[in-house]
This record gives structure tokens, sequence and C-alpha cells, in this order.
């Protein structure tokens, strides 16, 4: 089959290579009637622009990178889900890249990446987007950035939640369940997630009237598997807790399947809800209590501010999105 071109398009519409090219990208100085007819003409000779004929055509890649060091996969497949979708909507491609933010070659490590892949702009998580070498190196390369969730948000775009106040409301839940010994499963210390999830704790405790107890902070590092030895450590407990808020759903997945082994009843025993709502959260039983963190919504809410300011089509910033509580059969009046 012979490949439709750009200058198929063109003739079929009656105009020049350079509007349809415009069109194509999104140039918001095409009239709409035009746009439409390039569309329309763009659907009928299934015409797909070559990347490569693309990109050198615009100086850029029309590639965005993810980069991530989390150790929760359904975290990253939502952050995925939504990066995606925000690139295919301005006929971007996305480039996901794991790396181990700890090894002394990490900066290098990305320096390699920007040289061979060229991104137009990179998405950040957690704890990447608090990496000051990291930082410092796209600074240099004058490469646009957006940061999902940062400890420091001040002159950074991208989107947050307020994560201490929807912790906060998590033990007030427990609270009003009866529970008066509640624990936490901490989150990485060098996430700002983790911290500010352990501050929220502090703050439901207080407002209940209720003093801390070393014994019921656990540290997690947003695994399962942290959550099974988590959980393990309080079960082992002279005076169990009745109640546990987890940094994340899969802390508390971890928990819960600890909790089975050990013959312990999910909620009637012990309550235990999470952090994040991710598909995990439903697909457990009993399904878990949580806070909805619209994940996927805040992977395309980054992606679609880094876009504005890689294309100049507005002003970008740092979006805040709501959370909401989800209350599902892992918690439960005390017993």
């Amino acid at each position: 089959m012979t490949r439709v071109t750009i200058s198929d398009v063109a003739r079929t519409v009656g105009t020049s290579k350079k509007t349809i090219s415009r069109v194509l990208n999104n140039d918001p100085n095409v009239s709409q009637s035009m746009r439409e007819r390039v569309v329309a003409a763009v659907a009928a000779l299934n015409y797909r622009p070559l990347t490569s004929a693309r990109s050198l055509a615009a100086n850029r890649s029309f590639m965005i990178g993810l980069l991530y060091d989390n150790r929760s996969p359904s975290y990253i497949m939502e952050v995925q889900a939504g990066v995606l979708e925000a690139c295919e909507a301005q006929h971007y491609s996305m480039m996901v890249q794991p790396l181990v933010s700890a090894a002394p070659d990490f900066v290098d490590r990305v320096e390699d990446i920007l040289s061979r892949h060229r991104p137009d702009g990179l998405i950040l998580t957690p704890p990447l987007t608090d990496h000051a070498p990291l930082l410092d190196c796209l600074r240099k390369n004058d490469l646009p950035y957006a940061s999902i969730a940062p400890r420091h948000p001040e002159g950074c775009i991208g989107v947050m939640l307020r994560e201490r106040e929807a912790a906060a409301a998590m033990v007030d839940h427990l609270v009003s369940l009866g529970h008066r010994r509640i624990a936490h499963i901490l989150g990485d210390p060098e996430h700002g997630a983790g911290i500010w999830r352990l501050a929220g704790y502090r703050d439901g405790l207080r407002r209940a009237g209720l003093q801390e107890d070393p014994a019921y902070m656990v540290q997690g590092r947003f695994s399962f598997e942290s959550g099974v030895a988590a959980m393990r450590q309080l079960l082992a407990l002279p005076h169990r807790p009745t109640a546990i808020f987890a940094a994340d759903d899969d802390m508390a997945v971890g928990a819960i399947w600890a909790a089975a082994e050990a013959g312990v009843s999910i909620p009637h025993d012990i309550s235990i809800c999470g952090f994040d709502d991710t598909t995990i959260a439903t697909q457990v039983w009993p399904p878990l209590t949580t806070i909805h963190q619209p994940v996927r919504e805040m992977g395309g809410r980054a992606t679609r501010e880094l876009l504005l300011r890689v294309l100049n089509k507005g002003e970008a910033r740092m979006v805040e999105v709501d959370y909401q509580m989800r209350i599902r059969a892992s918690t439960a009046p005390v017993a």
C-alpha cells in the first residue's frame, strides 16, 4: 500500500502543508472551519504522520519521559495510564524509565537517557520530585519537567493533593468507629507522601486527644513486603492495635496478608485502611477502606501542565486536586 503523505492531505483540503502541520500540532491560530476540514481529510485518508519527519520539521522529539523510583507497581501503572492518555491527546509518545535514585551513577544515567532519547520534557514521581542533583541537572539542560506531589512545590509545575489533611481524615474515621489504639505503617521517609501522611496521622491523634505510641509507628517502604513485615511486628506487641492506617494500599494489603497468615480476622479483630485507592484496593478481601487519590488523573494533569510549557500554549502551574474517602469492608467498629 502507498503511504498517505501530508501533501495528499493538503491537496484534498486545498491548502498548504504548513497549515496541515499547524492543525496536527494543535496550533491555536487556525480557524475552526479549516481545522474541521483538515481533521475530516486526515480521517478519510487514514493519514498517519511519520514521527521522524514531524520531529525534524519542529525540532522536537514529540516524546515525554516518565521517570520513577517507586516500589508500588499499582501506583506507577495508574500514573502511566494518565500520562499516556494526555500524551496521545497531543500526538506525543511516552517513554517510561525506572531508575534507582540511590545509585552513585544516578544523575549520569539520567543524562545518558536525555542524550539518547532527547525528550521534550519529563514527568517526575516521588522521590525523584525532590532529588536535588537531578533537578539541578534538568535545569542545567534547560529541560522542562512537571512534578507529581513534590515536597517543595514552590516554583514547580505539576499536581499535588492535600495528603496531610486526607490522612487526618482517615484517623478521624477510625476514631469514629471507637478505635483508640491506632497504629500507622509509615511510608518511605524519602517521599513527601510518607512525611505528609505521618503528619496527618499525628494530627488525627491530637484531634482525638490520643497519645502517640512509638510502638504503634512502624516503618514501611511503600511496598507489599514492607506491609507484611510491619504487620508481623505489630501483631507481636503485647497490646495489639485495634486499627492500622497504612500509608499506601500496597502496605495495607501486605498487612491484610500477614493478618490472614496469623489467623487474625479483618476487620473483626483489627481494622485496616490504606491510601491511594489503586486497583488493588478492590481486588483484596475484604475490600480496602482507603483515601481515593486520583492517581491516573494526576498523571494526566501533570502531563497537560508540562505540555502547556513545552508547546508554549499557556501558563503552566502547580494544580491541587481533591481526595475522597472510600469506606469499604476492611474497617468496622471496635469489637
